[in-house]
């Protein structure tokens, strides 16, 4: 009878410890999966993660960095035409756009360039594939109507902020820009510009577009 009794109380240890290891194991197996998934979920997210900016905000930055370029350029472009006209602007221009557009950058944490479908300087000037979309879309917009002056874009592509305005043309850009120009400036541009394509412009028809890139990875 002792030995029935004791034989049936060791069933039931053994019973017990199989039934505690059973309970015990979901357990364990979830404390083992989850640093690896906490990690998958970690780097998913940073892969993932647009930081959180506003966009109007670095949409007047922009604008205050397109004008710093454009205005400086501009005065100095105008003073050099009435000192001697559009050959000594063409070398002003040539000289000092690259020089502006460096010191302005810097000042402003941005990447300020300009582009034209019809560059001047290939090197300097041609759009990438995203500023081809959007000079394109500018030229959409100024057929449906829109003002070629108040043609803009903006947007985040991930840890980037992009934005674009149009250079419409106005009636001293012809001078160098447009269909009728000088024996001496056409000789200055093939001095200067070789592979210039920047002609042939009628005042308010889009000469390109100020770029703007600044990098928001942290």
């Amino acid at each position: 009878m002792k030995k029935h009794v004791l034989m049936i109380s060791l069933s039931a240890l053994l019973a017990a410890c199989g039934a505690e290891k059973q309970a015990e194991a979901p357990k364990t197996e979830q404390q083992a999966a989850a640093p690896a998934e906490q990690a998958m979920q970690q780097a998913s997210a940073e892969q993932g993660a647009v930081p959180a900016v506003d966009k109007a905000a670095l949409a007047e930055e922009a604008k205050a960095a397109v004008q710093a370029l454009g205005g400086t350029l501009k005065g100095e472009l105008e003073t050099a035409m009435k000192a001697g006209g559009p050959v000594e602007a063409l070398d002003v221009c040539h000289t000092r756009a690259p020089e502006i557009a460096k010191a302005v950058s810097a000042d402003k944490g941005m990447q300020v360039s300009r582009v034209s479908l019809k560059n001047r300087n290939p090197v300097m000037g041609a759009p990438n594939e995203w500023q081809t979309q959007v000079l394109n879309e500018f030229e959409t917009r100024k057929a449906a109507g829109e003002d070629p002056a108040a043609l803009a874009y903006a947007e985040v592509a991930g840890n980037e902020f992009r934005f674009m305005k149009a250079i419409p043309t106005g009636a001293v850009c012809l001078k160098c820009h447009g269909t009728e120009i000088s024996p001496e400036v056409s000789a200055k541009l093939t001095e200067l510009y070789p592979d210039d394509k920047a002609t042939g412009f009628k005042e308010g028809d889009l000469r390109g577009a100020f770029v703007v890139v600044k990098n928001l990875a942290p």
